[in-house]
């Protein structure tokens, strides 16, 4: 495929992952429209300045004109939807945001999709595809021994953030049934990686572990979650890009089931070979063990095996190799982890951890609740 795509939300995690992705496989041009929220970084975009494949453009996935007019100029033949307000704490906080933008965002970009799609003919319009980023979280949570979740797992969001992208997932699947829009969804376990905000599990626990701050895990730290690295993730949006079949969902996992806590003590470990030297080892000292947050889901997991049959996709990292090569990434741009922490930031983290209450006691691995 070598038509343009457009890509948005394009400079946050995961998209500017998949943008980059996509230009170093010589995939086509690519046109990213992102608002640059606090998660969106042109910075991560770095590699990609000065390819005449790339073209940036900041506004609003709200602004139906301007994503009329970016249809109409640059006539992609994909929309790659990315573009999302994706940390559940900040849902609970502050709810409005991710209806505006998972919600009003989605719908106006399916406005303006249906529009263009009907404006096109022959082999442009046979190529068209409008493929929607969504999460596994708008299936709920599982119990420890229930079958993971499968494309055809009723949905039971449990936070505003997953009620968002499951509605915003059911007007793609509207738009398909009842315009004809050729979509296609995707629903990702937890991804990790380069250029993660970190807010998020994985990039908090090590930017904070190298200042020597607490390590705060929710409750007992015994959630599970499947971990999918973003490379693996970028690789399977291409292939269901390429060939996934029009009207269809298609789950993405890693197949990597851990805990919280095993996540944490793997990345202080990992963290005490790296940096053996740091005056904050072992950095597992540092756990603490905070309030759990409303509505905290149990367990995810994720059954791939549609993807993996129909597409013949496979994860290319295990949990090992794809948690080596981030906390590497992240040793090695602390000039990016210091641009994205900033005050703006640090105001946030003391919202969300500082009214939670400690812990005193430390619950065993087997603890139950």
């Amino acid at each position: 495929m070598s038509e343009t795509i457009l890509v948005t939300g394009g400079a946050g995690f995961i998209g500017s992952n998949f943008v980059l992705d996509w230009l170093a496989g010589e995939h086509g041009p690519v046109v990213n429209l992102d608002k640059l929220t606090y998660a969106g970084n042109a910075a991560n975009l770095a590699a990609a300045e000065g390819n005449p494949e790339y073209t940036f453009i900041h506004g609003d996935i709200l602004d139906a004109a301007l994503v009329a007019r970016l249809l109409a100029e640059h006539r992609p033949s994909a929309v790659v939807h990315f573009a999302a307000e994706s940390h559940v704490d900040r849902s609970i906080a502050g709810p409005e945001a991710f209806l505006r933008t998972n919600i009003d965002g989605t719908f106006v970009l399916l406005q303006a999709a249906r529009q263009h799609f009907a404006s096109l003919a022959g082999a442009e319009k046979d190529r068209f595809r409008f493929l929607h980023v969504s999460t596994d979280e708008v299936y709920g949570t599982l119990a420890p021994h229930d079958p993971a979740f499968h494309e055809d797992t009723p949905y039971a969001p449990n936070s505003p953030y997953a009620a968002s992208k499951a509605s915003s997932d059911h007007l793609v699947r509207a738009w398909h049934h009842t315009y004809g829009l050729p979509t296609l969804v995707t629903n990702c376990s937890n991804n990790y990686g380069p250029y993660q905000f970190p807010e998020k599990l994985i990039p908090l626990m090590i930017n904070n572990a190298l200042s020597g701050k607490p390590l705060p895990v929710y409750g007992d730290g015994l959630q599970v979650r499947d971990w999918l690295y973003v490379g693996d993730h970028c690789s399977a949006i291409r292939a269901v890009l390429q060939g996934g079949r029009l009207g269809q969902t298609y789950n993405v996992g890693g197949g990597n089931q851990r805990t919280n806590l095993e996540v944490v003590r793997t990345l202080c470990a990992l963290l005490d070979e790296l940096r053996p030297h740091s005056p904050h080892v072992p950095h597992i000292d540092l756990l603490t063990y905070v309030q759990d947050r409303p509505g905290h889901d149990r367990r995810y997991a994720i059954d791939a095996q549609k993807l993996e049959s129909e597409l013949h996709w496979q994860p290319a990292e295990s949990f090992e190799t794809g948690f080596r090569k981030t906390i590497e990434w992240y040793l090695a741009n602390p000039a990016w982890v210091q641009n994205v922490t900033s005050g703006a930031y640090k105001s946030w983290m003391q919202q969300n951890y500082a009214s939670r209450i400690p812990v005193a006691a430390v619950p065993s691995e087997g603890a139950t609740r």
